[in-house]
């Protein structure tokens, strides 16, 4: 797993090299929250205000507001629509009530269209109100004779009663005429203390009714989720998968990048890193299929993953590089050897370092002379699904060039066995890296670069030098 941390450049690396899987990835997505969409039928919510004069306290507010959706009401308001299939719970599922500032009541009501919502918020609102009024005794229903308000009644009747027998008592001043109407002063004057002390116990004493503060407005527009947020959600959904799954995959990779990891995974050393100019062809797939051309179309041919490739100095600088290399082979090897150059099947940046090489050791200005030259280099590309080295003829070892970042450990160490096998030893290995070539080129460029140039192309297939 790599443990590189995951940067704004990353992000911004998968946007620029995969913008195209990305878009169609994203168009994707709008697809499919279109088709999702179309299993919800759209929706309309409105609402209609109640009003609830006197002094409320919050904790009351919101009784009411569940007073507001509660069955008893939902099954009022479902038998005043008689709407067919739609019972109480139903009704219930598409209603809501909520306390607002200014002792209101917001009641919404949702239904497949605007009309039905309209209806629904309405005959719910209208419920509520009655059945509001019927718990505090204001409804004159006969089953609510024995509420606050019959009470009054009552009392009413008794201090007209009370009146009519001190009217009859004794008009004289005897003792017992006094007394009687002392008496009923009294009983009139309990009644009364009575009373006000229920009153003021009664929660909605001082209250006027709640009033349906008109009828609800219309809905002009579908409620939440509408089909365009089911489009942009499917699209952001894709897309984010789509980058999360970039990220996981790099977090995943375990293709070896640094030299003392390769060096471990092929059991030998890293004698030098040299530059390949980039080239579109040295990523892309091979081929000119179908499968080649949908890769090429969605940017499946270049690797994300990769830095940009740093700008390379010129074309001696380079050169430098190879023939630095083959002089550490010279110098660590015993005596002049032909080596067998070893190139994993599809790595093309390593393919035409390897081609390079080869170019070098095959000029080396001193190997007429009496010191001694390069090694004498062959290529060959070996596939790391199943690789397979020639048996040793006339070379005494390999050497392997790869590019970093492109293969695992268990794929290294699959050609490092596969040389063993050939009876080939693994004397060092060789990292290439792609590097962006200058575009300002000399006029005066001698010949001698461009054969090079040419060189390297040329010795993709191996063969003897």
């Amino acid at each position: 797993m790599s443990e590189d941390t995951i940067r704004l450049v990353t992000i911004g690396r998968i946007l620029r090299r995969r913008w195209r899987l990305l878009a169609i990835v994203a168009l994707l997505g709008a697809l499919v929250g279109y088709g999702a969409s179309l299993l919800f039928p759209p929706r309309y919510t409105t609402s209609a205000s109640v009003l609830l004069p006197g002094q409320w306290e919050e904790r009351e507010l919101l009784t009411q507001a569940e007073i507001a959706t509660s069955s008893a009401v939902a099954d009022r308001t479902a038998a005043a629509l008689d709407w067919k299939g739609v019972s109480g719970s139903d009704v219930r599922d598409d209603v809501s009530a909520k306390a607002a500032e200014g002792n209101i009541i917001k009641i919404s009501g949702t239904a497949e269209s605007p009309e039905r919502a309209q209806q629904l918020s309405d005959q719910l609102a209208q419920q509520f109100v009655a059945f509001a009024a019927r718990i505090a005794g204001d409804d004159p229903d006969p089953d609510t004779s024995a509420g606050p308000e019959a009470l009054r009644k009552k009392v009413a009747q008794t201090n007209r009663r009370i009146t009519e027998l001190a009217r009859a008592a004794d008009p004289g001043k005897t003792v017992e005429g006094v007394q009687a109407r002392t008496e009923l002063e009294k009983l009139r004057t309990a009644l009364q203390e009575a009373m006000k002390k229920l009153d003021d116990a009664d929660p909605s004493a001082g209250r006027a009714n709640m009033v349906v503060m008109g009828p609800a407005a219309r809905p002009t527009s579908e409620a939440p989720p509408t089909r365009t947020q089911f489009v942009v959600a499917g699209t952001l959904l894709f897309f984010l998968v789509a980058v999360i799954g970039h990220l996981t995959a790099a977090r995943m990779n375990r293709r070896l990048r640094t030299e003392p990891e390769i060096a471990a995974a092929l059991g030998s050393t890293v004698i030098g890193t040299v530059d390949v100019p980039a080239e579109r062809s040295a990523h892309g797939p091979k081929g000119s299929g179908p499968r080649a051309w949908f890769r090429r179309l969605l940017g499946l041919d270049i690797r994300w993953d990769t830095p940009a490739p740093q700008m390379s100095g010129d074309e001696a600088g380079r050169r430098i590089r190879y023939r630095r290399v083959c002089a550490r082979l010279r110098d660590q090897l015993p005596s002049p050897r032909r080596l067998l150059v070893v190139v994993p099947d599809g790595d093309d940046t390593a393919r035409r370092a390897a081609g390079q090489l080869v170019t070098e050791a095959e000029n080396d200005p001193s190997r007429n002379s009496a010191g001694r030259g390069y090694p004498m280099l062959r290529v060959v590309e070996v596939s790391v699904s199943r690789p397979l080295v020639p048996d040793r003829g006339a070379e005494s070892g390999a050497l392997v060039v790869l590019s970093a970042g492109s293969w695992t450990a268990g794929e290294l160490a699959g050609i490092a066995e596969a040389c063993a096998d050939g009876k080939h030893e693994v004397v060092a290995a060789v990292v290439a890296g792609t590097v962006r070539p200058r575009t300002a080129r000399s006029a005066g460029a001698s010949p001698d670069d461009a054969t090079l140039a040419l060189s390297a192309r040329g010795q993709g297939t191996g063969g003897s030098v």
